[in-house]
């Protein structure tokens, strides 16, 4: 049995599917990244033009993650419902055209506002070490764990519009030489796409977890989920806020 599978109390009896969820959500009201201080400064208006770049090109290796993490999981599934239901999250952000450009490609409009160099962003030459492998290892857990476990790590989606709001006000107010509505159109997407996602993957957790130790797994992939989220903004805040620290062969706003 792996870290994330081990039950925090042996024996306990199961939550209550109201205290099960209150556990889930008390993870995102101590841990999501709304709380660290990259994005204050960034929502805050009190990043350069480099800097709120090296946060898009970084954050784009995250977004070109997250199918790559659907299809992991949906290679497992024998279910052909919960296959259906999970598949349009990888149309969300793969598109689906000519009607669904999807969520990468709107992230592209966002480095393109930045005047990034799209083959540049996508090869993901310029991220940082740590972006990379905290998102290699979030797709490395949904493809291992256990599938309500891995369902559960989604849920982050849950927390998801506050910061999407809090971003959309705070960019557009503070970066208008660069950033516009049509830069900002991954976010105002995301406001109705995550809540739907969360929705059906809390419920599913919910109805499925079978016993206290799978309830507790569950809280803890919360958990992780939000570390791969933090562990990112802390490798921005290091190379990028702090001077002297951008890692050998990372972005440096001079390179594009």
């Amino acid at each position: 049995m792996n870290e994330m599978s081990k039950p925090k109390t042996d024996n306990a009896p199961m939550m209550s599917v109201e205290d099960f969820e209150a556990a889930i959500r008390a993870v995102g009201a101590e841990r999501y990244h709304d709380k660290h201080p990259f994005h204050h400064l960034l929502h805050g208006g009190k990043l350069n033009k480099g800097q709120v770049q090296a946060w898009a090109l970084n954050r784009y290796c995250y977004q070109a993650g997250v199918p790559r993490k659907d299809a992991a999981l949906i290679s497992r599934l024998h279910d052909r419902e919960l296959r259906r239901e999970w598949l349009h999250r990888i149309h969300d952000h793969d598109g689906l055209p000519p009607e669904e450009p999807g969520g990468i490609e709107r992230w592209m409009i966002l480095t393109d506002g930045l005047g990034l160099d799209r083959d540049y962003v996508c090869s993901r030459e310029g991220a940082l070490p740590a972006t990379k492998f905290a998102v290699e290892a979030y797709v490395h857990f949904v493809r291992e764990q256990p599938l309500t476990i891995a369902i559960a790590s989604s849920l982050t989606e849950l927390f998801a519009p506050k910061i999407h709001k809090e971003r959309i006000a705070g960019m557009l107010e503070n970066y208008p030489d660069y950033i516009d509505d049509k830069v900002m159109a991954y976010f105002k997407r995301r406001l109705t796409q995550a809540p739907r996602d969360a929705t059906f993957a809390l419920n599913y957790v919910l109805q499925n977890a079978a016993n206290r130790a799978e309830q507790d797994a569950c809280v803890a992939a919360v958990e992780f989920k939000c570390n791969v989220l933090w562990a990112q903004l802390d490798a921005l805040f290091h190379a990028y806020y702090e001077p002297g620290n951008v890692p050998p062969g990372a972005f440096k706003p001079e390179d594009v």
